[in-house]
C-alpha cells in the first residue's frame, strides 16, 4: 500500500496541479525510491538548533550579485557580508542545503545551480570547516536529480560529502506550529552550521518557492500534510530553521510551470545571487526576480509579521553588475 506519508507525495501534488501526468509519475516512483532503503531512528523528537551568528550591527542583512559567473557572483554576495569567515569558523561541520528535488538539467532551472553550490563549498573549507555535507530529499529518482542536475559532480570535486536520500538517516523533530509526527534529516540537526541554497522558481500553490519553502526538503514522512494551509506553514519553517545564512540562486528562474518546470520556454536568465542573514529579506529579494512583490506572498507578509525579518527591500545591498 502508498504510504501517503513520504515526502514524494508533497511535490507530487504540486506536479498533478500542473497537469504534468508524466512528471507526477516520475515523482511517484522516485519518491517510492528515496524510502526504500530509509534508516528510521526511533528516538525523542529533536529540537532544531539556531545556526545563526552574531554580527556587527552594521552589516548589511543582504548582499546580491550580478554577472555572469554563478561562483563569482557567491563571492561578492558572502563578501559583502564580512566573508564566509564569519560565518564558518575553524573544525565545523556545515550542511548546505540546495534544491535537487527534480531530474532536470541546471538550464532547466527547477534545481540550484550546480556552480553556486561548489563556490560555498569551497568557501566553507577555506574558511576552516571540518566538513561540508550537500544534501537534500529529492523527489524524482534521487540518483538522477543529483547527476543530472550536476550538483553531485561540482559538490564533491569542491570537496563536499554529497549525501542522497538513500544514505540520510531520519529522526523525529519538535517542529512548533507545525504538524506532529514530522521527521527531519539527522545531519541537519548535528550540524554546526547550515546555509540554505534556494533556486527561484514559480510554484503552483504559493506562487513561489524560495528559502522558507526549501526547508521542505529536509523533512521526512507528514510533510505533505503542510500543503493543506501551505502560506502558514512557511512562515512556521521560517520561524523553525533559522539558517546561519540563505543564499538565493537567481542564476536562472523558472519563471512559470513551477515547481517542476521542463521547458526551456519557461526559464529566464537573471545571472544573480544574493546572500543574507535575514531570511525574509532573502525571500522578498528572490520574489522580485519573478516580477512579484513581496506583499504579494502570504507568507513573507506572515514572516515579516512573526518578527522573522523585513520584507524591504532597500536593506539589500546591491552590488551591480560584475
Amino acid at each position: 500500500m502508498t504510504d501517503p506519508y513520504r515526502p514524494s507525495i508533497t511535490r507530487r501534488e504540486a506536479a498533478l496541479r500542473l497537469s504534468a501526468a508524466a512528471v507526477a509519475a516520475a515523482a511517484v516512483s522516485g519518491g517510492a525510491l528515496v524510502f526504500h532503503n530509509r534508516r528510521s531512528v526511533v528516538a525523542a523528537a529533536a529540537p532544531i538548533p539556531d545556526w545563526r551568528v552574531p554580527l556587527p550591527a552594521s552589516a548589511p542583512k543582504a548582499a546580491a550579485a550580478r554577472g555572469s559567473d554563478p561562483g563569482t557572483n557567491v563571492r561578492r554576495a558572502v563578501a559583502a557580508l564580512g566573508g564566509m569567515e564569519s560565518f564558518v569558523h575553524q573544525g565545523e561541520v556545515v550542511l548546505i542545503k540546495p534544491n535537487i528535488g527534480w531530474d532536470r538539467l541546471p538550464e532547466q532551472a527547477a534545481n540550484t545551480d550546480p556552480q553556486v553550490v561548489a563556490e560555498l563549498v569551497r568557501l566553507c573549507l577555506a574558511a576552516g570547516a571540518k566538513k561540508v555535507i550537500v544534501t537534500d530529499i529529492s523527489c524524482n529518482d534521487p540518483r538522477r536529480c543529483f547527476a543530472r542536475s550536476g550538483i553531485a559532480a561540482a559538490a564533491a570535486a569542491a570537496g563536499a560529502e554529497v549525501l542522497e536520500a538513500q544514505r540520510l538517516r531520519m529522526v523525529p523533530a519538535a517542529l512548533p506550529g507545525l504538524s506532529a509526527g514530522l521527521e527531519v534529516v539527522e545531519e541537519i540537526v548535528r550540524a554546526d552550521r547550515v546555509i540554505n541554497v534556494p533556486v527561484v522558481k514559480h510554484h503552483s500553490l504559493c506562487k513561489a518557492t524560495l528559502g522558507m519553502k526549501n526547508w521542505f526538503g529536509v523533512m521526512g514522512r507528514g510533510r505533505n500534510r503542510l500543503h493543506q494551509d501551505i502560506n502558514r506553514a512557511l512562515a512556521e519553517l521560517g520561524a523553525t530553521f533559522r539558517p546561519t545564512l540563505t543564499v538565493v540562486d537567481a542564476t536562472r528562474v523558472l519563471v512559470t510551470n513551477g515547481p517542476v518546470g521542463g521547458s526551456l520556454a519557461d526559464v529566464r536568465a537573471v545571472g544573480a545571487v544574493a546572500a543574507g542573514t535575514d531570511p525574509v529579506l532573502c525571500d522578498a529579494w528572490g520574489a522580485a526576480q519573478l516580477g512579484l512583490a513581496p506583499g504579494s506572498l502570504p507568507f513573507v507578509e506572515d514572516a515579516e509579521r512573526r518578527g522573522l525579518g523585513r520584507a524591504d527591500l532597500a536593506l539589500v545591498k546591491e552590488l551591480g553588475t560584475s
